[in-house]
């Protein structure tokens, strides 16, 4: 059995899963970590427990083929990771500071003042990274005042991908989809945008070796090699990021087709044959190839809004999180669309698209005597399809039409949830068998790299379309009339977060 490995490093867990050449899933495998938060703002993941679970995965899923398959050949390992993520090393690659997450917004006030100078207008509408605490250009730029020690100390700033490479292959090397959503890339020319390295005060050479999705790494460490029981010659693949692979997986590849992702965040994705920017500075325009661009917009707050709920209002003695999920959109469904006036503003951990708002603050509004539990289930539900809801808006407004919905992630597991993305969109949502679309991504940019496909398109029957949803007028009416309310409370609030 020939195959390949898709490593898939997240916010909440690194999984491996091993893909046959046919794009199907065999066997996969999945370490969980914890967010450190040492403040209110602050959200961080130890560099080595990341690393060790990527080691971890790889050495279990190949043991798991093994086991299943009589005779196996891995012909590579491919790679997806989360983006904006920021660690700083040393001359010996050490880490001095932990990985700095996408929901970390220390830097909200560096962000503020930057969005609102010309300069930083400038730098979103050549690197399509809109300013944010999220961005790694505005984390370096928060840390040359509040972590000078650090800063003056730093050889290098990379994000756990490349952490991970170094450690495996020596090297520091960058591929542009992670590149792209640093706030340091120019976005057409893909290279390091000079502007943007002034403000964070860095050169290029603190930045790592910029490459292809598909740029390969060969001569793996021995010791990890025997650690993972592979070979030492066995083809590491790059890859990118998971917003961007995500709609490759899903195959989101044309125009017209979007690619929605839930899981512990949430996003909505187009692409493009050119990069573009929104004079509102709504949505992100990121790079997969020079030919190829990833038009969206990402959301801080999905799947752990659940698990907020869950572990802040339902009893310790319940089970798990991915048992009760489940459970949940479960009892949402026994409320009607609308969750009879019950709003939530789903702004637990600040926000992204479209307001870029790190101040944003969690709000449920209209709550009235008879709403129960499972109003404000459906409530958090509906709020968090109405944020991707307003990207979907902007992405209309400036790139074109949406025609079909691809749904991938976690909640494409539920059909209350994805139903509910249908009424809100008033289109039809497609969902297919592979719903880890980002694994699925990097199995493909690995298949590409190897020369085993012409092109990022992998092509399964058994990946078809597995449900297909339809938009009903009655419900989408009713959420039409609480968007409305929804889009008006951010306005009238945003002064007070």
């Amino acid at each position: 059995m020939k195959y390949i490995v898709a490593v898939d490093i997240g916010t909440s867990s690194t999984k491996a899963i091993a893909f046959d050449l046919f794009g199907k899933s065999l066997v996969e495998y999945r370490v969980t970590y914890p967010i450190i938060s040492s403040g209110p703002t602050y959200c961080e993941q130890e560099p080595e427990c990341l690393f060790d679970a990527v080691v971890t995965c790889i050495t279990q899923v190949c043991l798991l083929m093994k086991q299943r398959f009589s005779v196996t050949s891995l012909l590579g390992v491919s790679f997806s990771s989360a983006m904006h993520g920021l660690i700083v090393v040393d001359q010996k690659g050490t880490p001095l500071t932990n990985c700095i997450i996408w929901a970390d917004t220390r830097s909200e006030p560096f962000a503020a003042d930057l969005k609102a100078s010309s300069i930083g207008h400038d730098i979103y509408m050549n690197t399509g990274t809109p300013i944010h605490a999220m961005s790694p250009l505005c984390k370096i730029g928060w840390m040359q005042v509040h972590m000078k020690d650090t800063f003056d100390s730093a050889h290098k700033f990379i994000s756990i991908k490349e952490y991970v490479f170094f450690k495996l292959f020596g090297q520091y090397v960058i591929d542009f989809s992670i590149a792209s959503a640093t706030g340091l890339l120019e976005t057409r020319t893909q290279r390091w945008y000079a502007p943007a390295l002034e403000v964070a005060g860095i050169s290029p050479e603190q930045l790592s070796t910029l490459v292809p999705i598909t740029h390969i790494l060969h001569g793996l460490v021995p010791y990890y090699a025997d650690l993972m029981q592979i070979d030492d010659n066995v083809p590491f693949i790059v890859g990118g990021s998971d917003g961007c692979l995500a709609n490759l997986g899903a195959g989101a590849v044309t125009a017209g087709l979007a690619s929605v992702t839930i899981g512990t965040s949430g996003a909505i994705r187009l692409v493009s044959e050119e990069p573009s920017t929104d004079p509102k500075g709504r949505i992100f325009s990121y790079v997969i190839s020079p030919e190829i661009f990833v038009l969206g917009g990402a959301v801080n707050n999905g799947g752990n809004i659940l698990q907020w709920f869950q572990n802040g209002f339902i009893s310790d003695n319940e089970q798990p999180l991915n048992i009760t999920i489940p459970l949940l959109t479960a009892e949402a469904s026994t409320i009607s669309a609308g969750s009879e006036g019950l709003i939530f503003l789903p702004y637990l951990a600040g926000e992204r698209a479209p307001y870029w708002d790190a101040k944003a603050k969690g709000v449920f509004f209209g709550i009235q005597m008879h709403h129960r539990k499972a109003h404000f289930i459906r409530a958090i539900m509906e709020g968090i399809i109405f944020g991707m809801y307003s990207i979907g808006k902007a992405l209309e407004e400036t790139v074109g039409a949406i025609d079909l919905l691809l749904a991938s992630g976690g909640f494409a597991r539920s059909g209350v949830w994805i139903q509910m993305l249908s009424d809100i969109f008033n289109k039809k949502v497609c969902v297919k068998r592979t719903v880890e679309s980002s694994a699925m991504g990097a199995a493909i940019v690995g298949m590409e790299a190897l020369r085993l496909i012409d092109g990022f398109k992998l092509w399964d029957e058994s990946d078809f379309p597995i449900a297909e949803f339809y938009p009903d007028q009655d419900r989408h009416r009713i959420y039409m009339e609480n968007f409305i309310v929804f889009e008006r409370l951010y306005i009238k609030l945003k002064d007070e977060f």
